[in-house]
Formats: C-alpha cells, structure tokens, sequence
C-alpha cells in the first residue's frame, strides 16, 4: 500500500514535486496520503463511463470513510493511515470536504459565466491542498494561507490554460462564457483551430492572470520552514514555466498540450537555487 501510495501521487502531477525526496521523510508520506486522498476523489469524476449521479455517489461514499475513520470507525488502511495524519497534524477536517465538493461540481460538467466564478471553483478544487500541506509543516497562520491559496489558484488556473485540449474532450470548460464574449468567441471555437487572433488575446489575458497570482504568492517563500521552502520553489517556477511554454507555442493550447521536458525542470531546479 505504502508504495501504491506514493506512486498515485508522484505519476499524476508532472508540473511540480509532490511530496518529493526534497523534503524530509517525516512529511512525505502524509503528503503522498493527502493526495492519494484527492487523486482517486478527482478520478471519481473524470474517469471512465459512470453517470453524473454515480460518480457523486462514489464522492460522497469517499467522503464518508474518511469520516468514519476519523472517528475510528474504519478498517481500510488508506483511511486509518489518512486519519491518523490528519488529528497528528490537527488538520481541519473540512478542508477536506471542499475538495469532495469542488470534485462533486466537476462531475456535473458545469458552465462558468464568469472568471470570479471560476475563482470560487479554484477555492474549494486547489486552496485546501496547500492549506493542508502548511498544516502538516507546521507554518498555517492566516499570512501564509492567503498566500498559499494565491499560488495554489495560480496552480490550478495553470492547469486549466494547458490543458483545453483534455477538458474540451471531456465536455470540461473552464474559460468563462464572459471571457469568450469578450473576444468574440463562442464555446465551439475551443475545440477547432479558428479565430487564432482572438483565441490568442483570449489565452494573454489568462496568462497575465494566473503570473499575477503566482507573484501575489511569492512572498510565501520567505514565511515557510527551511524544510519546505526549496520544494515550494520548484512548484512556484513549476507553474510559471508552464505559462512560459504556453506564451513559447504563441498561447495555442486547443491542439497542443504544453508539458515540461528534462531541460525545463533543470531550468526550475535552477530558478529554484536563488
């Protein structure tokens, strides 16, 4: 299980470290834990043919273990060992829940109308992880949360830039419908190669966006422990690397899916150093 466990969470995020030999073993496996916890919930409802009502089924069953293990009423190991993390660390239990309802919203295929709409989204889908990891390094104060909730939006707005060409298959939209109307463009245009001009323009502003997250953030590093800071680094230059690339592909993420190469995470490794 212990290895299963840390393969989930390694295999899954290509963009950033996580949990990675950069920190001390102490905090590894609680994070591998966390987000096995949050891997196999968003799987729940990206994942293979079940209907909207069966994936928020499999959430809401989710759900329901870790609270019964938390209230020791569980014999699944992955919980006993995720509950057992969550009273050392004293971490809110409700941080959790966000995630199950931010994966609960995905499964329905929802549309944004606006880009404060998607921001509410990236509170409950990204914020609670790094909350959770301050908690288990043992520097949450209401500073660094807001800080680690800039960048983790930034992370997950990230994601969503590069990924248009996954989502779109997916019937997943997050550019808002505000957004497109800002540039003449309609849904459709996300899913063809037209409209390059506007499509263009649309991806800049997005990009300015999510790099003024990522700077509001960056004051963070200077606030966690010496144990967290570097693999913060490399998570920070992670993500902005991944906007570079974007702006090196001339912004056209429809048809093509940027991703970091070996020279690009020595560039992060690099960046990381100052």
């Amino acid at each position: 299980m212990q290895k299963s466990v840390e393969n989930i969470a390694k295999t899954h995020y290509e963009n950033f470290p996580v949990g990675s030999f950069l920190i001390p073993k102490r905090y590894r496996e609680p994070i591998h834990l966390v987000y096995t916890f949050a891997r196999v919930a968003d799987d729940f409802a990206d994942e293979g043919t079940m209907s909207v009502v069966e994936r928020i089924d499999k959430l809401n069953e989710w759900q329901m273990l870790l609270h019964k293990a938390v209230k020791g009423q569980s014999s699944i190991e992955l919980f006993d060992r995720l509950s057992s993390v969550i009273k050392e660390f004293q971490i809110p239990l409700q941080l959790f829940d966000d995630l199950i309802i931010a994966f609960s919203k995905d499964a329905s295929n929802p549309e944004y109308q606006t880009f404060d709409e998607v921001l509410e989204y990236c509170k409950f889908s990204a914020n609670p992880i790094g909350r959770i990891v301050l908690q288990i390094f043992e520097c949450s104060t209401d500073e660094t949360n807001r800080l680690s909730d800039a960048i983790c939006t930034a992370l997950q707005l990230t994601n969503f830039w590069q990924d248009i060409s996954v989502d779109t298959r997916r019937n997943r939209i997050y550019i808002p419908k505000s957004d497109l109307q800002m540039f003449s463009l309609q849904q459709s245009d996300l899913t063809s190669s037209v409209n390059e001009k506007a499509f263009r323009e649309l991806m800049k502003m997005q990009i300015d966006r999510t790099r003024n997250l990522f700077e509001t953030g960056k004051p963070l590093f200077s606030l966690v422990n010496k144990q967290f800071r570097f693999e913060l680094k490399m998570i920070w230059h992670g993500g902005m690397r991944i906007l570079e690339k974007i702006e090196l592909q001339n912004f056209e993420t429809r048809n093509k899916r940027p991703t970091l190469n070996l020279f690009d995470k020595l560039l992060i490794f690099i960046r990381s150093q100052s």
